[in-house]
């Protein structure tokens, strides 16, 4: 079992409401319960020694591993190859009634043979609390092990020829499992409430049945596309994992799926991407929408909905910049000081410090969300009208002030413009809204706001010297999150002041196709420490690309960076100096606009060449 695998070299399993990483060589080495945003019960990818894993692997010096998904699901396959023979690792989480929360979760892991022999080593080691609680063990007859935490059992449970046993004088368990050609086996673990009801003991038909329901679940839900372009296997990729990372009982997506993998291998920044922030959301909404994938956007729409209704935030304004998943504002950051962090990458946290930052960018996406919808008199009554109407009312007063951007820096508020055009987005699409469903508005003062803030960037924001709109007011600095001008329609993709933007972009934030957000030395974040490219920066580009009719560099670099992506097809946040994958995994926003770019980029090139 390696230390600490490549943060990419993983597959994700999940039920809708929780999900766990397997590394490529069977090691779960992280798993939060009873929901994304729990404390972690496999933390070993956070610290080998100290954070617990469940590991079902194949010793040997010869021994050769492949993972992968079984095509158009999120069952996951790690297979072992050696002299004596193959076997397989299949892990899935079954999908029962996902909209309604639940402290039960099962994860299965089956174990077969397909030619040959092959000796298993199961171990298990689970470690509450981010490791920071003691666990009891208790092995019963029937062969089950019964984890006892604060709060929370687990109940492993062998099916076929498993045999647990203690693990030394330990409180873990592990067990040998020889399994000859056509044999199989299972170990299901399902975690529950402290003093639940234990499941039943699991029998090989049993286990196959709820891989057969979780295989029907995942092809029924993908063949709802409506994509079938270029790029299919990808994008519903893609598709299922943004899917795995919405907590189903409220539409919430999540950022990614761990906390604290860092973004520069032995830095401090290491952030806990277990919530839901409006921006990303949003945006995943909008490709989720862009598939045909209706009813997870109208759930997020709700979910988002309830939260301008509510006005229930720790910062007094109308909206934060994130949630966790049942929409509750506090997300209080602490370090956890007792593990060493990611080979090394100290320190590690959990809770998130700025979900009280002032972001005003939010607003433009939060009701550009709202009002997409084929819809929107069915979606947007008078009641959820007049929640928005109240939000934009408040922007007027607040859009001018500096903050702190898209990028959540710690080096101070600015004049950001990305902030000042989502503002924008905000307005013009409230005012769309209220026009077309006839509703009460100061549509004169949101006008006026709307035109006022036009006129602002395209003084303040645009640097005569650099040919290009800037990432704030009194700096030449680039910024990526720009690349979504056109998009928003603030400006065509055609138009000269954009097309110098994206030349500009493409000498300083472009590297052998991929893409910088900004440049932290020419404009500090309040950070130590430097970053790798941004891979949603980098399908953004490509998306900008297309739309400004530049094909050939578009589809060069879409093409150029799906070879980026792990033996499974899935992204983390950023791309390292050589090509090794950093940060949260697997990171949503990448996902999302990958989607975007595909969508984009096929239009484009069907409509120049069908």
């Amino acid at each position: 079992m390696r230390r600490y695998p490549p943060i990419a070299d993983h597959g994700m399993v999940g039920d809708l409401q929780t999900a766990a990483l397997v590394s490529s060589d069977g090691v779960i080495d992280w798993f939060c319960a009873p929901r994304f945003d729990s404390p972690s019960i496999f933390a070993a990818l956070l610290d080998h020694d100290r954070g617990g894993h469940f590991a079902i692997t194949v010793e040997g010096a010869e021994v050769t591993t492949r993972q992968l998904y079984l095509a158009e699901t999120a069952i996951l396959i790690t297979r072992f190859l050696t002299p004596d023979g193959v076997g397989e690792v299949v892990d899935f989480m079954p999908v029962d009634r996902p909209e309604t929360a639940t402290d039960r979760h099962r994860l299965v892991r089956a174990m077969r043979v397909t030619r040959g022999r092959i000796r298993f080593t199961l171990t298990c080691r689970p470690r509450f609390d981010y490791a920071r609680a003691p666990h009891r063990l208790t092995l019963h007859d029937d062969g089950t092990a019964h984890f006892e935490g604060p709060g929370t059992d687990l109940h492993l449970q062998p099916a076929g020829p498993v045999r647990l046993e203690r693990d030394g004088d330990s409180d873990d368990v592990r067990a040998v499992v020889d399994l000859e050609q056509g044999q199989l086996a299972a170990a299901v673990l399902t975690t529950c409430a402290a003093g639940g009801e234990p499941p039943p003991p699991p029998v090989p038909e049993a286990v196959y049945a709820e891989f057969e329901a979780t295989r029907a679940f995942w092809y029924g839900w993908i063949r709802r596309s409506r994509y079938r372009g270029r790029w299919q296997e990808t994008v519903n990729r893609s598709a299922i994992t943004l899917k795995l990372l919405t907590y189903a009982p409220t539409g919430a997506p999540i950022a990614a799926l761990t906390a604290g993998l860092p973004e520069q291998l032995g830095g401090e920044r290491n952030w806990d991407y277990r919530y839901t922030w409006v921006r990303d959301a949003s945006l995943s909404l909008h490709a989720l929408f862009g598939l045909g994938f209706a009813e997870e956007a109208h759930a997020f729409r709700h979910w988002l909905g309830d939260r301008l209704r509510e006005g229930r935030t720790v910062t007094g304004e109308p909206l934060q910049i994130m949630y966790r998943i049942d929409g509750d504002p506090h997300l209080t950051e602490e370090t956890l000081d007792h593990l060493e962090g990611y080979r090394g990458s100290a320190p590690v946290r959990i809770g998130n410090g700025a979900a009280d930052q002032l972001q005003l960018d939010i607003y433009g996406e939060a009701v550009h969300a709202l009002t997409s919808t084929d819809d929107l008199a069915h979606y947007m009554g008078y009641d959820g009208w007049t929640a928005l109407s109240r939000v934009l009312d408040w922007l007027l007063k607040n859009w001018d002030r500096p903050d702190e951007g898209i990028w959540e820096t710690r080096g101070g508020r600015q004049d950001f413009t990305y902030s000042r055009l989502m503002c924008w987005t905000a307005f013009d699409r409230g005012i769309r809204v209220a026009q077309t469903l006839a509703r009460p508005a100061d549509l004169p003062a949101w006008t006026e706001a709307r035109d006022t803030i036009l006129r602002q960037i395209m003084d303040r924001g645009w640097s005569e010297r650099r040919q290009a709109f800037v990432q704030h007011y009194g700096t030449d600095v680039l910024d990526a999150s720009l690349l979504l001008m056109p998009a928003v329609g603030f400006i065509t993709a055609r138009d000269p002041r954009w097309l110098s933007t994206l030349d500009a972009m493409d000498t300083e934030l472009v590297s052998d196709s991929l893409v910088y957000r900004y440049d932290p030395a020419a404009s500090p974040d309040g950070l130590r420490g430097s970053e790798g490219t941004f891979s949603l920066c980098t399908f953004l580009y490509v998306d900008a690309l297309a739309r400004a009719g530049r094909l050939a560099p578009a589809r060069y670099a879409f093409d150029k960076m799906l070879t980026y992506a792990n033996h499974a097809g899935l992204f983390a946040e950023e791309i390292g100096p050589t090509g090794e994958q950093l940060g949260n995994f697997p990171q949503a926003f990448t996902h999302l606009a990958l989607i975007t770019a595909a969508l984009a980029l096929d239009e484009e090139l069907t409509r120049t060449d069908p």
